[in-house]
């Protein structure tokens, strides 16, 4: 057999494809394993900002089509891109090793915090999350929006003067980027739900197609996984919603920290579970943390 894996076709997107597939190769020798590149409208539309052109789909439409027409047997996405909920037939039931879940600011001069960052700085960032957490903690920053590739919109950040642009730590890290800049804590900034988690996504009942995925499992990962995808179904946080999650596991033990805004009104909160318990956990934060900004507003 041969497995066929569909990707974007990015420069991460191909990095993040080809790493799980070389992977798969090394627990599985002798298994054939091609990459099949598809676009999406997402990767389509380049002139326009993310909430003017749809939400989170935009990133995995044609990809999920293809595994379902069986013209692929794995995608490979990052799982932050990805909408709450999946098309019937398709899973994601095994989950590799997360890698950093933190936002970095890669600033053009040497800067250790966000603190050292020069007064009224242009941060470059189309976020909604990053926005309204950058306010927060530094309101006379100015987020200026940008898209394209890693690569792309680093070189424009700088081209256009801006002090610095935030980018998460998982896709530098994949593409082995150096940098100049600091990262953004977990517990000031929170991260999307999910960031630095792949989304291994396959048909239902493709027993063949999980043998090979299954020693790539990392338990602790699918379990911060289910917790923060959770709060994301119910939040019901698209592209356009100003809202985070992370979740920490500690043996048995996990805790969720969530944020939600709307309008001027901002939440965070942290709910407490034991394994089996971070998809009910998950939900019941984001419904905690709806009504509380909709009793504030």
């Amino acid at each position: 057999m041969t497995l066929r894996i569909g990707s974007r076709g990015s420069k991460l997107a191909l990095t993040q494809t080809n790493l799980v597939a070389d992977a798969i190769r090394a627990a599985n020798p002798g298994l054939e394993v091609d990459v099949v590149i598809i676009k999406t409208k997402g990767d389509l539309i380049q002139d326009k900002p993310l909430n003017e052109i749809g939400d989170k789909g935009l990133f995995v439409k044609e990809i999920e089509e293809a595994l379902l027409n069986h013209e692929i047997d794995l995608a490979v996405h990052s799982l932050k891109d990805m909408p709450g909920e999946q098309p019937p037939g398709l899973e994601m039931s095994i989950t590799p090793k997360r890698e950093d879940p933190r936002d970095v600011v890669i600033t053009f001069e040497p800067m250790k915090s966000l603190e050292n960052l020069p007064l009224n700085s242009k941060i470059a960032t189309g976020s909604p999350r990053r926005i309204d957490q950058l306010k927060i903690l530094r309101p006379d920053i100015t987020a200026m929006p940008i898209r394209g590739n890693v690569d792309t919109r680093i070189r424009k950040s700088k081209e256009n003067g801006y002090q610095g642009i935030i980018l998460a730590a998982a896709g530098l890290n994949r593409l082995n980027m150096e940098y100049t800049g600091f990262p953004l804590e977990i517990d000031t900034f929170i991260p999307a739900p999910a960031q630095g988690i792949l989304g291994l996504e396959n048909r239902v009942d493709d027993e063949e197609t999980l043998a090979y995925l299954r020693p790539l499992h990392d338990e602790d990962s699918h379990r911060q996984a289910l917790a923060e995808r959770a709060f994301l179904r119910y939040v019901d946080g698209g592209c356009h919603a100003p809202m985070g999650a992370h979740c920490v596991i500690e043996g048995e033990n996990f805790t969720i920290t969530g944020f939600y805004q709307e309008g001027e009104v901002y939440r965070k909160e942290s709910l407490c579970g034991v394994r089996g318990e971070e998809s009910e956990k998950g939900k019941a934060l984001a419904l905690l943390l709806k009504e509380r900004v909709k009793n504030e507003r």
